[in-house]
């Protein structure tokens, strides 16, 4: 029998990377690491957790290098996962979307942190993939600056395209709920196509976590939310053990009910 290390499991993890050695890293990569998580070894931890999907989160690390994990779907149906790709290249076309939502992706990670400057996000490249996600049913998934949100989040909502938003929207350690783009990341949820993932949450505020969880559950629902464990840790040092993020999961949302509705609502959204 599987030990679980919570008594009603997550039904989906929405927010994981995989990678292995070897893989070309973008100009600027922040951190290299010198291990391998495969979507093998990724599918295993989630077996030995009684976790059923996963959705693995195109990791900035790689830019736009999306063969990988493109070659993981093909091979686990089990399996989700957003890709990065360029605006106006052969990567953004509507046909090429449409093959890779076939085989498994549900969205594009538009990365904007660490960058000198935002992207133009009027321009008529970003506003073309927009229409195209829209068309097809796919998200875009906003990996961004708090700060930032109050000026992204109404331009995405205006192209009519499905809004994911990672890491509690980035909420500042001082003002916590009071955040720009925490506040900004509420107001998109009322638009009714944006969802705010519970992940990464080791990489912020305990405290801040925990506030801005049961504020999202308040005003947003476990229909809006999404949670994932942010596996493999990439940057942790220490590599915590799978079983913390459970842990982690449960200190924020104590209620095993609303946990496991949280999980059917990335169920609905990434695999019916």
């Amino acid at each position: 029998m599987k030990e679980c290390a919570s008594p009603l499991p997550p039904v989906v993890d929405a927010h994981v990377h995989i990678f292995a050695r070897g893989m070309p890293l973008a100009q600027g990569a922040w951190t290299r690491p010198d291990y391998d998580f495969t979507a093998e070894q990724f599918l295993a931890v989630l077996d030995q957790h009684g976790v059923g999907f996963g959705v693995i989160s195109a990791a900035t690390l790689f830019g736009d290098y999306n063969d990988y994990t493109l070659e993981a779907l093909r091979r686990h149906r089990r399996l989700r996962a957003t890709v990065i790709v360029r605006p106006g290249t052969d990567q953004a076309t509507p046909a090429r979307l449409a093959q890779m939502a076939a085989w498994g992706v549900v969205g594009v990670r538009l990365p904007l942190r660490r960058l000198q400057q935002l992207p133009d996000l009027r321009d008529e490249s970003y506003q073309r993939l927009f229409r195209s996600l829209a068309d097809l049913g796919m998200h875009v998934e906003v990996l961004g600056h708090g700060r930032d949100f109050p000026t992204v989040l109404p331009l995405l909502e205006a192209t009519g395209v499905t809004v994911v938003i990672d890491h509690l929207a980035d909420p500042d350690r001082q003002l916590g709920v009071e955040s720009p783009g925490f506040l900004a990341a509420l107001r998109s949820v009322d638009c009714g196509r944006t969802f705010i993932k519970i992940a990464a949450v080791m990489r912020i505020d305990r405290e801040v976590a925990k506030a801005c969880t049961q504020k999202l559950l308040a005003v947003a629902g476990p229909e809006r939310l999404l949670w994932g464990s942010d596996a493999p840790f990439i940057g942790h040092e220490h590599r915590p053990d799978y079983s913390e993020a459970l842990r982690l999961f449960e200190e924020l949302v104590p209620d095993a009910g609303q946990r496991h509705a949280i999980g059917l609502t990335g169920l609905r959204q990434f695999f019916f």
